[in-house]
């Protein structure tokens, strides 16, 4: 089992980040969250989730060990796999989708994408005991931080591809993130990403 890989972080996009370790270069699938956490470095240490499967080796990289342990909380509920756990952890911070389960609130886990009724209640009642464990501080989910802002084309670039990656058809994406730049010409990409996890 990897506990967690250090090294150069050679290429990181709002979904996945590249970080090579003793010449070995290793592919992580990361949330919208570990991606904000990895911006402006050259180095970073993830912590690692392993899915391995008969068809599919597949890395999941985090930046704190409580993403991660409420990731396998998560994907421990049925009909909760590791794409809709990173889908959830991208659309609220770790404290927020936390306190979102011990609020109990069905409401705004079904704005993930993919996340039915049945499901949002079946996280809230198998987890609600258990994310308290985590120690996160309670926090309601409000605006994002900004982040310093880039080119406004490769931001529409950036996130379209992110969000094409985590599974939504490529004409809603485009019309719904040309919406958002729109009315928030400077935001930064991960804002933009998790505007449009809510409206698509």
């Amino acid at each position: 089992m990897i506990e967690y890989i250090r090294g150069i972080l050679d290429e990181l996009t709002p979904t996945q980040a590249t970080l090579e370790a003793h010449g070995v270069g290793y592919l992580l699938n990361i949330s919208l969250n570990t991606y904000t956490a990895l911006q402006g470095k050259s180095e970073a240490r993830l912590f690692v989730y392993e899915s391995i499967r008969e068809d599919a080796w597949t890395l999941f990289g985090f930046a704190t060990k409580q993403e991660r342990e409420l990731f396998l909380m998560l994907i421990s509920v049925s009909g909760v796999g590791g794409n809709t756990a990173r889908t959830m952890l991208s659309s609220f911070s770790a404290p927020e989708l936390a306190t979102l389960i011990m609020e109990g609130n069905e409401r705004m886990l079904k704005t993930v994408k993919g996340l039915g009724a049945k499901t949002a209640q079946r996280i809230i009642v198998e987890l609600r005991d258990k994310v308290v464990s985590l120690g996160l501080e309670a926090t309601s989910p409000a605006g994002d931080s900004a982040a310093p802002a880039v080119q406004n084309s490769e931001i529409y670039n950036e996130a379209c591809e992110a969000l094409k990656m985590l599974g939504f058809p490529p004409a809603p994406v485009a019309k719904t993130v040309k919406s958002i730049l729109k009315d928030e010409p400077s935001a930064p990409v991960e804002k933009v990403i998790k505007l449009a996890l809510k409206m698509l």
